[in-house]
């Protein structure tokens, strides 16, 4: 199985994120380490740049649409899931030409590979919580879609 440019891309902003999350080191420090990356190549870079520098940019806003959707401090939650649900929250807010169900699915794959045994399963019902308030009429027309 082939992995997308945009696949890898996130795979390596919830690494940066993650990063970024538990040094506090300055962002552009952490995207000129990633840069350096050879395997970088393989991804999509404008994306990768875009997630990196657009989710602490636009960070109250995402926490405070994931934090009415969650049972404790968002804080609390676990620092990969974390990472996973700011980058699903962001491309569901700012990348409204990606399906939500595409971002959805990507975040819960990052959970997944990256995460705690379950925790993709705590993504997956917090991102279609908030894809149902941001993206309603699309999760509506897509629930009336026959499958």
């Amino acid at each position: 199985m082939t992995i997308s440019k945009r696949s890898r891309s996130r795979q390596f902003a919830l690494q940066a994120i993650y990063q970024w999350q538990m040094t506090g080191q300055d962002v552009i420090l952490i995207l000129d380490q990633f840069l350096e990356d050879e395997r970088l190549a393989k991804a999509d870079v404008d994306f990768f740049m875009d997630l990196i520098q657009g989710i602490p940019t636009n960070l109250n806003t995402l926490d405070q649409e994931l934090q009415s959707l969650i049972d404790r401090p968002l804080e609390q939650v676990d620092a990969v899931e974390r990472a996973a649900l700011r980058i699903g929250s962001y491309e569901l807010i700012k990348h409204a030409a990606t399906p939500y169900r595409v971002i959805i699915n990507e975040a819960v794959e990052l959970a997944k590979i990256f995460g705690a045994d379950q925790g993709h399963r705590y993504v997956n019902g917090v991102l279609d919580r908030l894809a149902r308030r941001i993206r309603s009429q699309e999760v509506d027309m897509a629930a009336k879609k026959p499958q």
